[in-house]
């Protein structure tokens, strides 16, 4: 009772003891003895912050629960698959890419074994102070930058990523002793394009590279360390050269260490390609282009062999050429920089991607479609002065004079090829007189049934369209109101290969197999055929058909005319170097006029034998100084040792 009145009520309505009190003053005189001036009744926590507390508490545990229900319950399935495939992941296993073959079964590409250096992301240390440790080592050790080798990760919003590729064999064998001590790199078994002769070829058959991140978003079934073709036959075969890749199923605990790795599904080994190439006739070729090339001061040309027979490729050469190599073992940015800002442009594809004006190597066409039209018979002569004037309505005084190389005399088509007279082709081209010509439109016809102004469909890639001009492109192409005009001089000038022409060394060799082969215009192929296996013990897979691209436009009587023309004019005419080759032979010579003063394209197309043609071939040399015989030695060289051997 004596203690109840003596009890005190604090300010939350709670009762304090009296011994409560007692404690509270001896504490008070203790923190006066130590210097400790706070002097504080203690307390309990009011009902109102314990209520809040309480709730607090319960909201947590409601939201664990509930997050654990969504994991367990909800996304249990999803989640648990996710998990499975970090334990269990597919890999790609590249298969073994095709090789190629001339038409003699020497083999021209191999397969070389590669290393690359991979990173998988996900196997990375979660810890970034690790990653970044690990990161910095291996950047020692393959000689790269860290920066380089962390903006590589970054770049690619993928979970592999290739470090470096092509590891050579010092850092290879250092790598394989301490590839354990570095979570997510592994070492790649990969394999390189090694080209034999690789400068002869390289335009032909191209070359391999490492994926890039464009390619690898848009094609199926590639790894990020895949090679794929990018020019030539490697890029155009792409899809079966390379095979079908399988898939091996890699198994890892919960560090990321391999447990286990099975074949998920075997790769298929790609096939291989026969070509109708003849690798000895490319070579010689090559050589003699070379020389050619050198002996008249100039920097580029191309030659191309055609089977007229099929529109087989028997050799394509484009002069400067390039190692394809140094693309396949992965080139240097010097010796990319090298190769791209050479004038010369080594990479350039001339026979297939070049675009020239072909001077009087139209004539043979032309021709075809005077006999085809009936413009004036073969054996009408018109007589050449070395010249023709044209009265100038605006000035009469000062007539426009289209000029000949030389004076002809009288002269029928035959000789006209033979010789390779203009004012002939002026004449039954744009009309002279009393003789009309063809006129624009119908010289367009015929060169575009020829082929000129559009692809050939060759098996290559990068092929160029041409063009054939006419009064409609000339009106959009221009500005000057006066040049959009079309004149008869245009037409003048279009009928001896002149003016605005741009045709391919291509189109020009699959025109004349039409002439030679007496008129099937045939797709130029450079494949023959597709095998499974080795050469030695192939299976051949395909054939690949000749394809035509259309017959019989031109009558054969008018196509045999012309054939003779171009057989005079080795016998007499522009082509007579050829007359003493080792069998007969009909050509047509060209010199087309360039924007350079006393600078031209020197050209000749050849087939042979004359009765039973075996080859087409077409030679153009650029940017020759002055008016000289540049492609006809060439010409002949290459047929000697061709029909020689």
């Amino acid at each position: 009772m004596a203690f109840k009145k003596n009890k005190k009520i604090n300010k939350f309505n709670q009762e304090i003891e009296p011994h409560e009190i007692v404690l509270d003053k001896l504490a008070q005189k203790k923190e006066l003895e130590f210097g400790i001036s706070e002097k504080k009744f203690e307390v309990p926590l009011s009902q109102k912050k314990l209520k809040i507390l309480l709730m607090f508490f319960l909201f947590l545990s409601f939201l664990l629960f509930g997050k654990a229900l969504q994991i367990q319950i909800v996304e249990g399935k999803k989640l648990s698959e996710l998990a499975a495939r970090n334990k269990q992941r597919l890999s790609i296993a590249q298969p073994i890419r095709g090789v190629i073959y001339d038409s003699l079964l020497e083999q021209l590409v191999f397969n070389k074994s590669s290393y690359d250096l991979i990173l998988d992301i996900k196997e990375l240390p979660f810890l970034q102070k690790e990653k970044t440790q690990i990161i910095s080592e291996i950047s020692e050790l393959i000689g790269l930058d860290y920066q380089e080798v962390t903006k590589k990760i970054k770049e690619l919003p993928l979970d592999i990523v290739l470090v470096k590729e092509n590891l050579d064999h010092e850092t290879l064998v250092l790598l394989e002793t301490k590839i354990k001590d570095f979570p997510g790199f592994r070492i790649q078994e990969n394999t390189v394009r090694e080209y034999k002769d690789g400068r002869f070829f390289s335009h032909l058959i191209g070359f391999t590279g490492k994926i890039e991140s464009k390619e690898f978003k848009e094609l199926e079934n590639y790894s990020i360390t895949d090679y794929i073709g990018k020019q030539g036959i490697e890029k155009s075969y792409e899809k079966i050269l390379r095979g079908e890749p399988g898939r091996i199923l890699i198994e890892r605990d919960a560090f990321g260490k391999e447990i286990s790795k099975s074949v998920f599904s075997e790769s298929q080994v790609g096939q291989s390609l026969v070509l109708w190439l003849d690798a000895q006739f490319q070579r010689k070729i090559t050589e003699v282009l070379q020389s050619g090339i050198e002996r008249v001061g100039a920097n580029r040309g191309a030659v191309i062999a055609l089977d007229p027979k099929t529109g087989g490729v028997l050799a394509m050469v484009s002069l400067p050429d390039f190692d394809n190599n140094l693309f396949s073992r992965g080139i240097n940015p010097e010796e990319l920089k090298k190769l791209n800002e050479d004038p010369n442009n080594p990479l350039f594809n001339r026979i297939v991607s070049g675009t020239y004006l072909i001077g009087s190597t139209i004539k043979p066409l032309i021709s075809a479609a005077v006999l085809q039209e009936n413009v004036i018979p073969a054996d009408k002569k018109i007589l050449c002065q070395g010249g023709i004037s044209i009265p100038n309505p605006y000035n009469p005084e000062s007539p426009s004079t289209y000029l000949d190389w030389s004076t002809h005399g009288w002269t029928d088509l035959r000789k006209a090829i033979a010789v390779s007279c203009n004012v002939y082709f002026y004449t039954v081209g744009g009309g002279y007189g009393d003789i009309k010509g063809l006129g624009v439109e119908r010289i367009k016809k015929y060169l575009e049934l020829f082929g000129w102004g559009e692809k050939t469909g060759i098996d290559l890639p990068g092929e160029a369209i041409g063009l054939v001009p006419d009064p409609e492109w000339k009106e959009n192409y221009f500005q000057d109101a006066q040049r959009k005009i079309w004149r008869v001089g245009d037409t003048y000038h279009m009928s001896i290969g002149q003016g605005d022409l741009a045709i391919s060394p291509l189109q020009v060799s699959t025109a004349y197999v039409a002439i030679a082969n007496g008129g099937t215009l045939y797709q130029p192929q450079v494949v023959k055929k597709i095998i499974n296996g080795s050469a030695n013990s192939s299976e051949s897979v395909q054939e690949l058909e000749p394809k035509i691209i259309r017959e019989n436009f031109i009558d054969a009587e008018n196509l045999k005319i012309i054939r003779e023309g171009m057989r005079e004019g080795v016998l007499y005419g522009s082509s007579l170097v050829l007359k003493d080759l080792p069998v007969e032979a009909a050509a047509k010579t060209g010199t087309a006029e360039t924007p350079r003063e006393e600078t031209y394209h020197n050209w000749v197309t050849v087939f042979a034998p004359y009765n039973d043609p075996q080859i087409v071939l077409t030679v153009v040399i650029e940017d020759v100084k002055g008016v000289q015989f540049t492609a006809l030695p060439v010409a002949k060289e290459v047929l000697n040792w061709y029909f020689s051997r």
